[in-house]
């Protein structure tokens, strides 16, 4: 039996639940503890029977707020200060001696970095193939300068080789990483992919995204991972979907804001269809939304297929993945650089469309939704896609993967 530590950030959405799932395609003989330091969707580690220990120091709202700015390169400034950092990094060695973890499994946890390798302790990390060294050094053109033309064909690939030289070889990191790592006898993060590489890579994506491409040693593919919501679906679904009227499904994940959400839902209430939208988070008690969109909590998305006619979501992996294979197509509207360019995979298999998040109270959104919805090849396409993500269980890839490092190891 061996013990694995699960250090997901708790509120992100999309890779909390892809740790949970991980977790549940473990050998049953081994142990599986999570910690985090956001309560968001913690709950879904408990609810999911999973041990979970609430650690400090916790990033307050408007240090989340910034670190997502920064995830989405809207800003250089990071609130991950020397003291927090270094409060984390003990925390987290602290953690992997007192359960013996014999590996340490994570999603964009950052001080993992440092405290699985100061432990000695294999750092397994499930992530996107967008933005991963292999993605970025072998991409023409990584869609940082939006647009078809000449001209932004040409700023894109200006854009692209200035983010290699940034990415690789720019002290671009905060400083607070050099300093706490080499304070804990551990490997300084300077450059930004050493922030985003982990001793083992397992990239959660279907095999046509990395058709063209040469992947590292440290870098394996085990296929999508998204959420298995253990809820019973509201019955206002069914009702809904009963009806002749076609349901649109608003899936917004954990990284977009209020403002989107009610220009999404100002628009779709232009439109002769009902709306199911899992945003409650979003929302302020005052808000409300025209009366054909519904809002919920979170849903069991994963079950959705046959239910909902066509979806309208952020480009999160997570819930583009969960579409994917429920057979639903999109309008995907990548708020980053990783986000977009899940979407345009799904646009070059024919089952989305791209719609820059700037027009989402536009009438952009409604043309591509009306498209969605009278378009066969569009769910032709759609239907292809189902078929082939039923063949995959990049969770069970995962445990496979962590098991045999585990006995490697032993």
């Amino acid at each position: 039996m061996a013990t694995i530590l699960f250090c997901p950030v708790t509120f992100n959405l999309a890779e909390t639940t892809r740790m949970i799932e991980i977790a549940r395609a473990l050998d049953p003989a081994d142990h599986a503890v999570f910690m985090g330091y956001e309560e968001d969707f913690a709950h879904l580690i408990t609810d999911a029977g999973f041990e979970y220990r609430p650690c400090q120091p916790a990033l307050t709202r408007d240090e989340r707020d910034q670190l997502m700015k920064l995830d989405q390169g809207r800003t250089l400034r990071s609130p991950l200060t020397d003291t927090l950092v270094s409060a984390r990094v003990d925390v987290e060695r602290e953690m992997i001696r007192e359960i013996g973890a014999a590996a340490v499994v994570i999603g964009s946890n950052v001080t993992s970095m440092i405290s699985a390798r100061a432990e000695n302790v294999p750092l397994v990390y499930a992530v996107p193939f967008a933005l991963t060294r292999p993605q970025v050094e072998q991409t023409a053109r990584l869609g940082l300068v939006r647009g078809s033309g000449r001209m932004a064909r040409a700023l894109d690939r200006m854009a692209t080789w200035a983010m290699r030289l940034a990415y690789d070889h720019a002290p671009l990191a905060p400083r607070s990483f050099g300093r706490v790592a080499r304070a804990n006898g551990a490997p300084p993060l300077k450059t930004l992919v050493s922030m985003l590489e982990a001793d083992h890579n397992l990239l959660t994506v279907m095999p046509w995204e990395l058709d063209g491409y040469r992947l590292p040693p440290a870098y394996t593919r085990v296929g999508p991972i998204f959420a298995h919501i253990e809820v019973p679906m509201p019955r206002l679904v069914e009702e809904l979907a009963a009806q002749e009227t076609p349901l649109v499904y608003l899936g917004l994940g954990s990284s977009a804001n209020r403002s989107m959400v009610l220009a999404a839902a100002s628009q779709l209430a232009t439109l002769p269809v009902n709306v199911i939208a899992p945003v409650r988070h979003y929302l302020r008690d005052d808000d409300v939304l025209p009366a054909n969109v519904h809002v919920t909590d979170l849903l069991p998305a994963h079950r959705l297929g046959g239910l909902v006619d066509a979806a309208v979501l952020h480009g999160g992996q997570g819930t583009v993945q969960t579409s994917c294979a429920a057979g639903i197509p999109f309008v995907g509207m990548g708020l980053q650089p990783e986000q977009v360019w899940n979407v345009d995979q799904c646009v070059a298999q024919g089952n989305a469309l791209a719609l820059s998040p700037k027009r989402a109270g536009s009438s952009a959104l409604t043309d591509a939704v009306r498209r969605l919805l009278s378009d066969q090849a569009i769910r032709d396409a759609a239907e292809r896609v189902r078929a082939a993500y039923a063949s995959e269980d990049g969770a069970a890839a995962s445990a496979r993967f962590i098991r045999e490092l585990v006995d490697s190891r032993l």
